[in-house]
């Protein structure tokens, strides 16, 4: 199994934590996930408030990929409505050519509602703007050369310099908590991004929706899937337990105050259906409810429970990546290292071992 790190770069739920000390640790926490054997270290993009604040991730990702010569850096995602998409063809461009063709692009269409009001634009659009901007970029990095002629992005062709150097594929990325999203995803032959916010066989018709629409659009079989999700890992299952509890909790409570859950305005926004049903669910449940569902498909515990609820997932959908993350939700960063350092030494070397299962049914 490929198993990456996830950075969120958060201020929420820590008292009086500065913006710099939450680079500093979470950077100290990749160079930490680099040596210990991960695969790849990502990161989200989000702007102008404590939930989370990485303007640039493909920037990030270029300086860690000097500063972490032997791991591949991946953008979780970057959000194309916010860019010109011949720019992030460059700047991906230059970046996997300086890491030597470590680069995993990611790519998502953005979902709350005042990243957007802040960038001056329209919710409604987002994915109009991401079905034609992605496959722009894919393109691009593909033949080296940038054109569209859409309603968003008139692109005269032009050559992408430097170069593209070595070849994308497999290591295109998507974003796909929605249906529609999730059909995006297909078209573009990615990786389907996930995150752990609900027990997983809920998510398993919307997973092979997607691998089925993936084998129409290219007459392959589908990538692994890619499930991004919030780990609390120690020797004692009380103390994760009552850990998770207040970390993963605060992590939720962080979503429901930064996407705006609560409120109702999914309900007029152009393409965002799956995220009314999502807020209708957490106004009944509340906030109690929605930690303990995030708790139900999030990993805690000792390495042996943390392994055991690994292996029910890949029982239920089969073959997946990993990309996980320890310090969110007022963490402190003694027990996000004590997390990482306990991952790596007792649940990596299992998860590496595994072979493939082809497909959700053949691990029943």
């Amino acid at each position: 199994m490929d198993v990456g790190m996830m950075m969120v770069f958060a201020s929420y739920g820590w008292e009086n934590c500065s913006d710099n000390r939450v680079w500093d640790e979470e950077i100290r926490l990749a160079r930490l996930a680099a040596d210990l054997g991960f695969d790849c270290l990502w990161s989200a993009e989000h702007h102008f408030n404590d939930y989370s604040f990485v303007p640039d991730n493909i920037h990030l990702m270029t300086h860690l990929a000097a500063l972490c010569p032997n791991i591949d850096v991946g953008t979780a995602a970057v959000i194309l409505p916010w860019h010109d998409p011949l720019r992030v063809a460059e700047n991906a461009a230059v970046l996997d050519m300086l890491s030597k063709g470590r680069l995993r692009l990611g790519l998502g269409r953005g979902l709350a509602r005042r990243e957007f009001a802040a960038f001056r634009m329209s919710m409604d659009e987002s994915r109009a703007r991401f079905d034609e901007a992605a496959p722009m970029i894919v393109q691009a990095l593909k033949t080296g050369f940038m054109e569209g002629d859409g309603p968003f992005y008139k692109q005269p062709r032009v050559e992408i310099r430097p170069r593209p150097q070595h070849s994308f594929d497999g290591r295109i990325y998507a974003v796909a908590s929605s249906e529609d999203s999730v059909i995006s995803a297909a078209k573009l032959g990615a990786h389907m991004v996930m995150f752990a916010d609900r027990p997983w066989d809920m998510r398993l018709p919307v997973i092979e929706r997607g691998r089925e629409l993936h084998r129409q659009f290219h007459g392959t079989e589908p990538p692994e899937i890619l499930l991004t999700e919030f780990g609390v890992c120690g020797t004692d299952l009380a103390e994760t337990e009552d850990e998770a509890r207040r970390y993963q909790g605060k992590f939720v409570e962080s979503n429901f105050y930064h996407y705006e859950f609560l409120g109702e305005h999914f309900k007029t926004v152009k393409g965002y259906d799956s995220y009314q049903q999502k807020a209708e669910i957490a106004r009944q449940a509340g906030l109690e409810g929605a930690v303990k569902g995030f708790m139900q498909a999030a990993s805690w515990g000792t390495p042996d429970k943390i392994l055991r609820g690994f292996e029910e997932r890949r029982r239920i959908l089969g073959d997946f990546r990993l990309n996980i993350a320890f310090r969110f939700g007022g963490t402190p960063m003694a027990v996000s290292e004590r997390g990482l350092r306990l991952f790596a030494k007792e649940v990596l070397p299992v998860l590496k071992s595994w072979g493939p299962v082809r497909g959700a049914k053949a691990a029943a």
